[in-house]
């Protein structure tokens, strides 16, 4: 006689439900979990090396809404921005002796904790001109998925 719980394929299909159905139940008690595990395991490939002097002649022609990839150091740590969307707010200086103000959107992409003075930063996002040397924003994952996300490096990690 034949008997379902001695077919193999069934039970192999059984377990794989099982697996499935754990993950997703652990997935769903543990949100923040797949999120760190993307932040973690990101690749960047698409995007070229670090390059200041595309921040230099956006700055130069006052130019807004480039998309730039640039390194420099903190300079100074400022008060997060509470109006609106929170922002993590601090100034970089570039090679070039430009400041820059990055602002990173912390309701979108995480918080830098361990953020100082001195630290070396790089950063992915869209440039805004403005006379003090300007600023970067969108240093973060788009949601709706309208337009490129950014991020930044800081001691090996990356926040997007």
């Amino acid at each position: 006689m034949y008997s379902n719980t001695k077919n193999p394929m069934r039970k192999i299909l059984l377990l794989i439900l099982a697996v499935g159905f754990a993950l997703n139940v652990f997935l769903e008690q543990n949100p923040n979990f797949a999120q760190s595990y993307r932040e973690q395991n990101t690749t960047i490939s698409s995007v070229p090396a670090p390059n200041n002097q595309t921040l230099n002649n956006a700055y130069q022609n006052q130019q807004s809404d480039v998309q730039v990839y640039g390194s420099g150091m903190v300079i100074r740590t400022l008060a997060d921005d509470k109006k609106g969307s929170q922002h993590q707010r601090f100034l970089v200086k570039l090679a070039s002796g430009n400041t820059l103000l990055i602002a990173h959107n912390i309701d979108l992409a995480p918080r830098i904790n361990a953020l100082r003075e001195g630290d070396r930063i790089e950063f992915y996002g869209e440039y805004e001109w403005n006379e003090k040397g300007g600023l970067v924003h969108w240093t973060h994952h788009d949601p709706r998925g309208h337009h490129e996300g950014g991020w930044l490096k800081h001691n090996g990690s990356t926040y997007q």
